[in-house]
């Protein structure tokens, strides 16, 4: 890490002192490389399709800045300088060894090399590039349809300082040319069959304007639907297009005939060609476990449901269990897509390795086919084991221990049992027990799910939830225990989860139980934990010692933990201590906060998550993200309450085991969308709103299912719990509320190497919304609230590991709601002072 922030140090210091000086590498009579402009039709052109048509590009100047720092040939010149200098050692025989001397040289030349590397050389004007790409323009346009167009260029250096040069292309398309009648030479009978069958979809269509990219759509279109039609072993290099057009003619007739032509399917080997036609699959032959040590000679077969399943010795496997996942159907039309979607489907079974599906024509026909499926089965148990070094905001260095245990096919039904056992280790200097040693605090937790390849219901789904949807069921069980973290939770949590994916992009999850049980297990220690709400009582305390039991303060005159702090507190709401108006609410203030932050929470809920996300791979910067949730609590349990003849507390309250459990309903929507500015450059937003209404049996929403505002991954110009609720300017620890806007734009750039840039601005806030709580400030009353919104703005950098990304921001409060004078909200704390600074790893959307 030392490494890595020097490095970035001598970078921004390299471009700072060389960023005027971008042409000292560049020779006389040699031009660098300003700018390329595209003209067509006299009109700009900015398309990243387009420019990338130029094979000569601009400097980036950071790289270029650093290339210029370092030594034309640095081996050469500081060899050279090293012999010279040993030449004459009268100087150096005082002041340095021929030994430190010459590890003098090599770090120079190694430093130098490295800035080379890094940086990046002047592109100097080729000509015969500018023609090459001159060309690359006019074939293209050639591609659009534009066939009669002309292409320029011109260097010019008139506008630019010494030794630079922009280059400028002139295109001219000419007029464009159109499609006329589209007709088909086939010489498969089935071909046209299928082909008529379709032709309503065409992507070339009479009187379109020419693009090849259209052809070529029209060629995968052909050759999807004939591979999902019957037409095995189908060639796209059959398919061809004839278009009928001199377009060196001068004519206004620029209307083109088009006739798509497939030819026979290519010869085999001592064969001749012959029409493609439409097969079925006859037989399909699973083989459950199958290694190429076994003879198949010696294997048993039984027949489930038109399928033939061999095996070794005893099958292992329920026979629906291996069918149900089968897309390829005895009997039918072949298709591909059903290859691929029972390749899916197996694999993701998680039970078999990625299966072997082949094809092969049955003894005598030419259009019947044998399909074989080998599973190879992973193996029955295996474990795992991690370790992680772990730091955050509770612990200064922990440890991080688990293991894993995963038996496949436990139910004979290609079910998989999962068994965790996690522990981490810790050391704090927030835990005041001078008795413990190193590793204070602990968290350990044990959890065991079960997964399900379908739908388990006791209702039919497959109507609803086909098996192309790769549905999964998981039950799971699991529970946490923290020792001198916070007040010591015990944690307890279940869920039943169906999960399925309609395509490629969009899944769904329907959790129909998820109950989580929160036990505090050390409340006495809240006022240790949470300092600032201590401090505030505190301060209220002390102004009333004299009228105040002197058993609630220790020899310091604060007040005792947990002694004086609960005294102190009941004696004030009480009324047996006679405070002022302000004092008394500032008191009930604190204690309704310790009140919620120290209940025992149970949540009975049910909740549904719909997800889709256009990103085709990791390196796709044109897409959006979607997702909406949806849950309620408590709705079960409080129409079973008069059934269940459950105990109520002193408001009325249902209680389950003496814990009164929440009902509410909650609402998110996170919309995340990137545009890609140009080969490197990202444009990235994200919207986020959230809601949590508590009704019925509850006035609060949990504080695990409440919402906070700050940190690395939110508003970055604050601390996670800092900002809201509203315009409260809040000394709590943690500050929650149930509505929550967060609005995010970050603009990526690259910087040098794999070293990138961002600038960014966070908007967004908390607010208590239908609940209990009633302070004016803190509440979202209506649209007039969404002055508080806060603002933050800042930059940051990013270094690149291929497998995750190193994230450092510096945030700054741009719009501060939390001040009563409006003129005050804005840039009033915008500085370094009051910046916030912050790690983190990949991306925060």
């Amino acid at each position: 890490m030392r490494q890595l922030l020097a490095k970035i140090t001598v970078l921004f210091l390299i471009v700072l002192l060389n960023s005027c000086n971008a042409v000292k590498r560049v020779e006389s009579g040699q031009l660098l490389l300003e700018d390329n402009h595209i003209y067509v039709n006299k009109q700009k052109v900015t398309e990243d399709e387009i420019e990338g048509l130029i094979t000569q590009r601009p400097n980036n100047k950071t790289r270029l800045a650093v290339y210029n720092m370092a030594k034309p040939n640095p081996a050469r010149y500081y060899t050279a300088k090293l012999d010279s200098n040993l030449q004459d050692m009268s100087f150096f025989d005082r002041m340095i060894s021929k030994k430190q001397l010459t590890q003098l040289a090599d770090y120079k030349i190694n430093f130098n090399n490295w800035l080379m590397k890094t940086g990046e050389a002047p592109v100097i004007i080729d000509k015969e590039k500018i023609e090459k790409s001159a060309e690359r323009l006019k074939l293209y346009y050639d591609t659009k349809g534009y066939f009669n167009n002309q292409v320029s260029y011109e260097i010019d250096s008139s506008d630019t300082k010494e030794k630079r040069a922009v280059v400028n292309y002139n295109l001219t398309t000419g007029p464009a040319y159109y499609l006329d009648s589209i007709s088909t030479n086939f010489e498969s009978k089935d071909l046209d069959s299928i082909y008529n069958r379709y032709k309503r979809f065409s992507r070339i269509r009479p009187g379109q304007k020419f693009d090849f990219i259209f052809f070529d759509a029209e060629k995968e279109r052909l050759n999807n639907i004939f591979v999902n039609s019957g037409i095995y072993k189908f060639q796209p290099s059959s398919i061809s297009f004839d278009i009928q057009r001199d377009t060196t003619l001068n004519t206004e007739d620029r209307k083109m005939p088009v006739v798509i032509n497939i030819q026979n399917a290519p010869a085999t080997q001592g064969g001749d060609e012959v029409p493609y036609k439409i097969h079925h699959v006859k037989e399909v032959n699973i083989y459950a476990d199958y290694s190429f040590n076994n003879s198949q000679d010696s294997l048993s077969s039984i027949s489930y449901d038109g399928y033939t399943i061999y095996f070794k010795d005893q099958l292992k496997y329920r026979p629906k269990a291996l069918t149900d996942v089968i897309a390829i159907l005895p009997d039918s039309v072949y298709k591909e897509s059903d290859r691929s979607l029972t390749a899916k489907q197996i694999n993701n079974l998680k039970v078999f390795k990625y299966p072997n599906i082949n094809y092969s024509y049955l003894d005598s026909t030419d259009s019947q086919l044998r399909t074989n499926i080998y599973l190879n089965p992973r193996p029955r148990f295996s474990l795992g084991f991690s370790s992680d070094l772990l730091h955050s905001n509770i612990q200064d260095i922990g440890i991080s221990l688990s293991t894993s245990l995963i038996a496949r096919n436990i139910f004979r039904g290609a079910e998989t049992l999962d068994i965790a056992f996690r522990g981490t280790f810790g050391s704090s200097s927030d835990f005041k027990n001078t008795e413990s040693g190193f590793f204070n605090i602990a968290e350990f937790g044990a959890d065991i799910g079960l997964n399900i390849p379908r739908i388990f219901f006791p209702l039919n789904t497959n109507g609803i939830i086909p098996k192309s949807m790769t549905p999964e069921t998981r039950f799971s069980l699991g529970t946490t225990l923290q020792k001198n973290i916070g007040l010591d939770k015990q944690t307890f949590n279940g869920i039943v989860r169906y999960r399925w994916n309609p395509s490629n992009i969009r899944r769904n999850i329907f959790e129909l139980i998820n109950i989580q049980y929160v036990k505090n297990l050390n409340t006495d220690r809240y006022y240790d934990v949470y300092e600032n709400s201590y401090d505030d009582l505190n301060n209220v305390a002390s102004d009333y010692a004299s009228e105040t039991n002197p058993e609630y303060f220790d020899d310091n005159g604060n007040l005792s933990i947990p002694t004086g702090t609960s005294g102190f507190t009941e004696d004030v709401l009480n009324g047996n201590i006679n405070t002022s108006t302000a004092d008394q609410n500032e008191v009930a203030r604190i204690d309704d906060q310790r009140d919620r932050l120290t209940a025992n929470n149970l949540i009975f809920s049910t909740n549904y998550t719909y997800y889709k996300n256009t990103r085709r791979n990791f390196n796709d910067n044109n897409f959006f993200q979607f997702r909406a949730k949806i849950e309620l609590a408590g709705n079960l349990l409080s129409s079973l309450s008069t059934a269940l003849n459950l105990d109520t507390d002193e408001n009325g309250n249902n209680l389950i085991f003496g814990v009164q459990y929440s009902q509410y309903v909650k609402t998110e929507f996170d919309y995340i969308k990137y545009w890609r500015l140009s080969r490197r450059d990202v444009l990235a937003f994200r919207s986020f709103m959230g809601v949590a209404i508590p009704y019925g049996n509850s006035g609060s929403i949990p504080f695990i299912r409440s919402y906070f505002a700050g940190g690395s991954n939110d508003n970055r110009a604050w601390q996670p719990y800092e900002l809201g609720p509203g315009r409260t300017k809040s000394t709590n620890d943690f500050n929650v509320g149930n509505l929550k806007l967060a609005f995010n734009l970050e603009y990526r750039f690259p910087l040098i190497g794999d070293i990138n840039g961002a600038l960014f601005v966070d908007a967004g806030n908390i607010w208590d919304f239908l609940d209990d709580v009633e302070s004016e400030k803190a509440t979202f009353e209506n649209l007039r609230s969404l002055e508080e919104i806060a603002i933050g703005t800042g930059f940051g950098l990013r270094y690149d590991f291929n497998f995750f990304v190193f994230r450092f921001d510096i945030g700054f409060k741009t719009y501060d709601p939390t001040y009563d004078q409006r003129s005050k909200r804005w840039f009033n704390d915008y500085n370094f002072g009051n910046a916030v600074y912050n790690i983190g790893i990949n991306y925060p959307f």
